[in-house]
């Protein structure tokens, strides 16, 4: 995987992907992995890459201040409600096992740094010792839990005799139905399949 990203990776990582394989931290908290089921939580799929154009964009757009610069950041992980995940990776002589946490707001302009690694964010969020404004307060209402995801490839299946659907469409079905999607950027995973789940009853 290193190979492929062009980049090492921390050793809590490659543990916690070891450890846990894919899957989500209290049915909220998706870490990247390399046999992520999706492309939207494979570490070497394109959300990664992405993500870092959509930094791009809002930094020379100025709608969002990014306070570190784009290409420091890696897209590690991401939230049911849109916040993404990164490691800092600059300045360029710190070691990978040394990476900063930073995460940003969902539909906002907020961001929130955590100077530890990534084993020790998750450790300390789901245990409540560390508050981030960006999340639910309900995300600490359970002890600490991991559900595998489940070991099948996302592959989407055309809808017979209907047009191609923009993201407008199912962002219009989602609202409708109780579902919170961010007005621009990606639609979650989840809300995405139960689109298209609907559309085929």
């Amino acid at each position: 995987m290193e190979t492929v990203l062009g980049m090492p990776l921390p050793a809590d990582y490659k543990q916690l992907a070891e450890t846990y394989g894919p899957g989500r931290f209290n049915n909220y908290l998706s870490v990247f992995h390399p046999h992520g089921v999706t492309e939207y939580v494979n570490v070497s799929g394109r959300m990664p890459a992405c993500i870092r154009g959509q930094l791009h964009q809002q930094a020379r757009q100025g709608r969002f201040p990014v306070p570190h610069a784009p290409d420091a950041l890696f897209a590690i992980g991401s939230t049911d409600n849109g916040e993404y995940l990164f490691w800092i990776t600059e300045p360029a002589d710190r070691p990978p096992d040394r990476w900063p946490i930073t995460v940003n707001e969902a539909r906002g302009p907020g961001w929130f740094d955590y100077d530890g690694n990534l084993t020790g964010f998750l450790t300390s969020v789901l245990t409540g010792r560390t508050r981030v404004p960006l999340f639910p307060h309900s995300l600490t209402a359970q002890p600490p839990q991991f559900t595998p995801s489940h070991p099948v490839l996302y592959k989407p299946t055309p809808i017979p005799d209907q047009a191609p659907t923009d993201t407008h469409a199912i962002r219009t079905w989602a609202q409708a139905n109780g579902y919170q999607v961010p007005p621009r950027s990606r639609i979650p995973p989840n809300v995405r399949q139960a689109w298209e789940d609907a559309q085929k009853s």
